[in-house]
């Protein structure tokens, strides 16, 4: 019997050997040897100790550690103090929760089987290139550390967020922290050490550390330079993609792109190529009661001069189209109605966002044009909007003017300032949202913009417009250094269904492709900044690329985001983006919708004016020449003599035997009967009313 057992002996010594041999060596395995700060090995808890804590223990402190590493653990080991005394100075001052809770985990860094990897790099050796207060962080930590925390520790985070992650993230791919799964107070069910490695490794690790991320699908490529991308509310689903150089496209709920543009107005628009020209189409907002009326309003630029004097390089234009009475999917460009010109000098700082808020009136948002003081003595003919947000109230009957003044503008009355202007002060407006839920009942409407700041150009910020406000002078919402080198570009505030997460977030970014998200307490009002991260492992299958463009938001409430190359070899290289949670499902059962088929216009004023236009709010209003309840009659002035009908403006079809423009000559050339038969007559007649008939239809 002994000898049976011999074999078995002699294996489980040889295994105890090698482990105790591989367990003696630090750096052979890298990044997954276990070793405490001082080159020890990490102490395996008993299930006494993992419930009773050490009465030296700091309070909160070790017990929290422990939770975190419950198996092993260096918490005990010497060197824990002398790390939190070199970290005291950083990790014990702040007053942000959500920061707080961050250092709290770093704090526990120490106590991590793999201290000595996280603190010391195994290709350097033993002594450290750097000072000993923070451990190597994951790549995506790094970055939710350091938006979370800026601003709230004095004298620490003075640089960008590639700077400090550059200095402090893990890049050879060893071991990174949080070397723990979060959210999870135990480790491992099993006690084996086999089971434990599986922590180790890079994507676990990296998938651990990514439980708030977020995924994105790409939905369309192919695009060329799109800006925007926005839906039409009526019911359809469809999603209008803007494209810079003047086409807007449409994207199905089927998933593809029409063959034909929904608006072509590439021969209007004056688009820029080289980087930091902002013409191009700059923005298309649908008219609210837009499924009954079919307006649409859109804001470009062009060299078309139709008014301006004095210098400027462009025009910023808005102007007013109806979709086709015949074709929902396109509109009818003979309806184009010029609603606002703006001159301006340079060719950056344009703004041009127009939206249409819960009120019902259209904002439009214009920059400062980079006007400087040397431009202000050439401004004759230049505009007095630069730099303001315009509400307009588009729901008129009259028929001369495009658009009037909403009474509760705060200039409504004033002769100093122009009746248009609802807020001034802005610089360079990147994108502006409404919330379509605004929470706040003291504030009628959430207008949310990112700007630049005038008194330093180089830091960026985030304004909420309120009525008659100057934000030249006006503290704004948030206000911080940019991130990158890329200005920033507004989004929009999250109403969708899929993310439960996102909801009631204003989503934004930089042209870098770095994205934060602005929430607001519902408690204590106040506007709280957090990174938004965006996976690209796991279970998020796609990544993105290319420098950031735009956001859009579909019917749902759904963000999306769209980029393109900064190569001019590829000129389809544009992408749209969509933002998805991936602990839900892509299209949860309460998010389902039925998309309707896109209908044709079937109000009265759009089925019978047929020589004029209606209004938003259903008037005909009648070409000149034309007159009647839906401009049908023509005008002729003078009038058609002799019994000739006016069938078109100053064009009289004339009885048989007249001729000249109003019917008032006789025609020689027919010989005229005295007294004609009865017959005779009626012949004629029926021949006039013939010709009438067929020249009408």
């Amino acid at each position: 019997m002994m000898l049976k057992m011999l074999p078995f002996k002699l294996l489980l010594v040889a295994v105890v050997l090698c482990f105790f041999e591989g367990d003696a060596k630090f750096g052979e395995s890298g990044a997954r040897r276990r070793r405490c700060l001082n080159g020890t090995p990490p102490r395996r808890l008993k299930k006494r100790d993992r419930r009773v804590l050490s009465p030296e223990a700091p309070a909160g402190g070790e017990a929290m550690c422990r939770g975190l590493y419950p198996r092993l653990s260096c918490c005990s080991r010497s060197d824990a103090q002398g790390l939190l005394h070199a970290e005291a100075k950083i990790l014990s001052v702040t007053n942000n929760t959500e920061c707080a809770k961050l250092l709290e985990e770093i704090k526990c860094a120490h106590c991590s089987p793999h201290a000595q990897n996280l603190f010391y790099s195994p290709e350097k050796g033993e002594t450290p290139e750097r000072e000993l207060t923070l451990p190597y962080l994951c790549k995506d930590y790094c970055k939710e550390f350091y938006y979370t925390c800026r601003g709230h520790i004095p004298g620490f985070l003075q640089t960008t967020a590639d700077e400090f992650c550059f200095y402090y993230a893990r890049k050879d791919g060893g071991v990174c922290f949080p070397d723990f799964p979060r959210k999870q107070v135990r480790g491992p069910a099993s006690n084996s050490l086999d089971h434990m490695e599986e922590y180790d490794k890079e994507e676990e690790i990296s998938r651990k550390h990514k439980h708030n991320c977020f995924c994105i699908q790409e939905v369309v490529s192919g695009l060329r330079q799109p800006v925007g991308a926005v839906h039409c509310g009526d019911g359809s689903h469809r999603l209008f993609i803007l494209e810079k150089e003047g086409y807007v496209k449409i994207f199905s709920p089927e998933g593809d792109i029409l063959k034909e543009p929904f608006l072509d107005i590439h021969k209007l628009v004056q688009s820029g190529i080289k980087g930091g020209d902002e013409r191009g189409l700059l923005s298309l907002a649908f008219h609210p009661n837009y499924k009954k009326n079919g307006k649409l309003y859109v804001s470009y630029t062009t060299n078309q001069e139709r008014w301006a004097i004095g210098p400027h390089d462009h025009i910023l234009r808005v102007v007013e189209y109806t979709v086709s009475r015949k074709n929902p999917h396109q509109v009818d460009m003979r309806t184009a109605k010029v609603f606002l010109e703006v001159a301006e000098l340079h060719r950056k700082h344009l703004g041009g966002q127009l939206l249409f808020g819960p009120d019902g009136f259209l904002y439009i948002f214009l920059g400062d044009g980079m006007i400087t003081l040397d431009d202000m003595e050439e401004m004759d003919g230049l505009s007095d909007f630069t730099g303001s947000v315009l509400r307009l109230d588009v729901n008129t009957d009259l028929c001369n003017v495009p658009y009037s003044i909403p009474r509760s503008n705060p200039h409504f009355n004033s002769t100093n300032q122009p009746p248009e202007i609802f807020a001034h002060g802005l610089h360079n407006p990147g994108r502006c949202a409404v919330d379509r839920h605004p929470t706040d009942v003291n504030i009628n409407l959430t207008i949310l913009c990112s700007d630049s700041n005038g008194k330093n150009r180089s830091s960026a910020r985030i304004l909420q417009i309120i009525k008659g406000k100057d934000y030249e002078s006006e503290p704004s919402l948030l206000e911080f250094k940019p991130f990158s080198s890329g200005s920033l570009v507004g989004g929009f505030v999250y109403r969708g269904c899929q993310s439960e997460r996102l909801y009631g977030s204003y989503v934004f970014g930089d042209r870098n492709g770095n994205f934060l998200t602005l929430q607001q307490s519902p408690a204590t009002k106040q506007w709280q900044e957090k990174p938004l991260c965006l996976g690209n492992t796991g279970s998020c299958r796609g990544f993105f690329s290319g420098p950031v463009l735009g956001f859009g938001e579909d019917e749902s409430g759904e963000i999306y985001i769209l980029s393109s190359s900064k190569s001019m070899t590829q000129p389809h290289s544009g992408k749209l983006y969509k933002i998805i949670d991936p602990k839900r499902p892509l299209v949860p059962e309460e998010c389902k919708r039925t998309a309707q088929p896109a209908q044709i216009l079937t109000s009265e004023c759009s089925r019978h004016c047929r020589n004029g236009h209606c209004t938003p709010t259903g008037k005909c209003c009648c070409n000149q020449g034309w007159e009647g309840d839906f401009c049908r009659t023509a005008k002729c002035d003078p009038a058609c003599r002799h019994g000739g009908v006016c069938v078109r403006p100053n064009k009289c079809l004339c009885k048989k035997g007249y001729l000249g423009p109003q019917c008032e000559q006789v025609d020689r050339n027919i010989r005229r009967v005295t007294r004609a038969g009865i017959l005779d007559q009626i012949l004629d007649m029926t021949s006039y009313l013939l010709d009438l008939t067929s020249y009408i239809v």
